[in-house]
This record gives C-alpha cells, sequence and structure tokens, in this order.
C-alpha cells in the first residue's frame, strides 16, 4: 500500500481537508497552500481518545514499575485536542507539565470483538501524538487522569493522517528547544498496535476517526513556557508545538489547587513510579 498523508486545515475560513505533495497542500478543488504556512487543525474529529499507560520496555524500566499482564488505559476528552504548531498552555500556577512523544492510531472502519490478526483491517493510519501531562492534579486524581491528561491543549496530535506507514522499527525523538529529550524505537513497545485495537474492541465500540495513544518512552519530563517541542518519527514527520503559560489563576473557588507531593515528583521527575 503506497504511503500517504491527509491534513485538516483552515483555508479562506473553512475546514478543509487536503493531501500533502512534498511541503504543499492541495484541497480536492485545486487550491494549494504550502505546509509552513497552513494552520493545521488535529488530522481527526474522534469520538474518544483512548490512551495506553506504560507501554515502553524503557519507560517501565526509568519508573521501576512491574509490566501487568495486560494493558491499562485512560481517557482524554476530545476537547483537549490541539494541532500542529499549537499552543499547549500551563495553567498559571503548574510547574509540572510534562511532554509525552508518541505514535496515534487512527481508527478507520467501525471495530466491535475484532481478532488481533484482523486488527489492521480496522486501522486507517497513524498520527503523531505529544500527550501533554499536567502532574500537579496528580495526587487531586487520585489515578482517575481526568485533570492530569484532560485539560485543554493537552492533546497535541498530527500533523497528519499518515496511510500505508507500518510501525516497526522506527526511531521516535522528542526535542525540547532543539535538544533530544527522548530517543527510543517502536519495536520497543510491549503491545502492539493491532493488540490494543483488539482489546479495546472487545468491550466497546471503536468509531471512525477515534484514536488509540500507543505510549511514551522514557524520559518524559516538564518543560517551561516559551519552550519550543517537536515530536519526531521515521515516515509520521515532525509534531511541533511552543508552551505558553496561562494568562488567569486557576479559580479558588472550586475543586483542588495545584500541588507537589513526593507521589508527583517520583512521576513527573522520572524517579519512580508511585501510584
Amino acid at each position: 500500500m503506497p504511503i500517504t498523508e491527509t491534513r485538516r486545515i483552515l483555508l479562506d475560513g473553512a475546514v478543509v481537508e487536503v493531501r500533502r505533495e512534498g511541503e504543499e497542500l492541495i484541497a480536492g478543488d485545486g487550491r494549494r497552500i504550502a505546509c509552513s504556512g497552513a494552520v493545521h487543525l488535529p488530522p481527526v474529529a474522534p469520538t474518544k481518545i483512548i490512551c495506553a499507560h506504560l507501554n515502553y520496555r524503557d519507560r517501565l524500566e526509568e519508573l521501576k514499575a512491574t509490566c501487568p499482564p495486560a494493558p491499562n488505559y485512560f481517557y482524554k476528552p476530545p476537547s483537549c485536542l490541539l494541532g500542529h504548531r499549537g499552543a499547549v498552555v500551563r495553567p498559571k500556577g503548574c510547574r509540572y507539565l510534562n511532554y509525552e512523544g508518541e505514535v496515534a492510531v487512527v481508527i478507520g472502519r467501525t471495530a466491535r470483538d475484532v481478532r488481533i490478526a484482523e486488527a489492521q483491517e480496522y486501522i486507517a493510519g497513524y498520527t503523531l501524538a505529544n500527550d501533554y501531562a499536567l502532574h500537579d492534579f496528580r495526587d487531586a486524581d487520585r489515578g482517575s487522569m481526568v485533570r492530569v491528561k484532560g485539560a485543554d491543549t493537552l492533546g497535541l496530535v498530527g500533523p497528519g493522517l499518515v496511510r500505508g506507514w507500518v510501525p516497526q522499527r522506527q526511531a521516535i525523538r522528542t526535542f525540547v528547544n532543539g535538544r533530544v529529550v527522548q530517543e527510543s524505537s517502536v519495536d520497543r513497545m510491549i503491545w502492539s498496535t493491532a493488540y490494543l485495537v483488539a482489546d479495546l474492541a472487545r468491550m466497546m465500540t471503536l468509531c471512525p476517526g477515534d484514536l488509540i495513544f500507543t505510549g511514551t518512552p522514557a524520559h518524559s519530563r516538564p518543560v517551561q513556557p516559551g519552550d519550543e517541542v517537536a515530536v519526531e518519527v521515521e515516515g509520521l514527520g515532525r509534531l511541533e508545538n511552543t508552551v505558553v503559560e496561562g494568562v488567569s489563576s486557576l479559580a479558588d473557588e472550586a475543586g483542588w489547587p495545584p500541588a507537589s507531593s513526593d507521589r508527583v515528583l517520583g512521576v513527573a521527575l522520572g524517579e519512580q513510579l508511585r501510584e
């Protein structure tokens, strides 16, 4: 199957799906725009985003965690999604916003109760993700990851949906201000993309456009406002963003405030898993 890439962008005020040809994006009506000049949206509009937790061997080793017999998952709401070159917001008063470079599966067909051997038939393609985590709320969430993973802008995906790409031994790297901070290979995943699809489809219906984040390698660390972050995987391109600080403090009248603890620091700084 040939490798092709589509993206979703804002073009003359409308949301348009375009195909990538070299450094240009081409709309169905023939309009062209340079990749560098486009306003990117997430490449798909999912009904749900499901994330595999601790799916790289080097991440398990870093956190001194025991490998479970099957994957664990958490959700990110679609409202957290952000496109290529967007601004990821660290709320004012928070300190532990961590990058997590990943590969994301894009579901192409309605999937329910499928076998591992059939799972690839239900995958439309793949995209890049940066599954940002706001660890200041890890104690407050008590394992639910609702605020840690679900805040606005913490689901960076793109630039495009790549069809025909097959995960094998491609390198995955995350950069902060041009310096490599994460580096691994997609073959260090514990559970394959086909396994994840089949596992999830046992219990729920996966819809076209749904995203499965496949986990991050070792060395997820906090970033600061002003940092430029990028995720690269061979064949999937480069996903970039900047980090900015929120304008106003989180309201004091409702909810838990941002907090630090040994547990927060252990995960945010990669010292050991404190789940």
